[in-house]
């Protein structure tokens, strides 16, 4: 099985960034748990500041990869072209997110990537990536 995990925007800084909302675990500390827990998966990791990177990425991987769990940042709440990738190709989608963005700002209220996933995780802090991971072992299951 193959699962990519994709970041968009300012989640780089993971581990300084906004601890009280982020915490203080790095992206890379908790991959190495993803990696021990799953010893079957063959993880990949990619983030990008850029929307279009993003697009290029879920394009790339979009039609060879088992899932993809995607933290899209501040680009779930504003790029129609990322919801329009992940529409575009084959392999199923988890949204994930680290906080409870339905209990921050109303602009956090709004995901373009919702409704073309397979489903959404939020505000389990970094766990969600895990929750993500399971719902797609689930979904190759079935």
């Amino acid at each position: 099985m193959r699962i990519i995990i994709i970041n968009g925007p300012n989640l780089n800084l993971l581990g300084r960034r906004e601890p009280g909302i982020y915490g203080s675990a790095t992206m890379e500390d908790y991959l190495e748990k993803l990696y021990l827990k799953y010893p079957e998966v063959k993880f990949d990791y990619y983030q990008s500041n850029v929307e279009g990177e993003l697009v290029n990425k879920i394009h790339e991987v979009g039609f060879t990869y088992d899932g993809i769990v995607i933290n899209a940042g501040a680009y779930t709440h504003t790029s129609i072209a990322i919801a329009d990738a992940v529409k575009g190709v084959d392999t199923p989608c988890i949204e994930v997110h680290i906080s409870n963005v339905a209990k921050r700002e109303d602009f956090r209220h709004i995901t373009y990537l919702g409704p073309v996933c397979v489903g959404t995780i939020a505000g389990f802090g970094m766990d969600s990536y895990r929750l993500g991971v399971e719902a797609l072992l689930n979904i190759q299951t079935q």
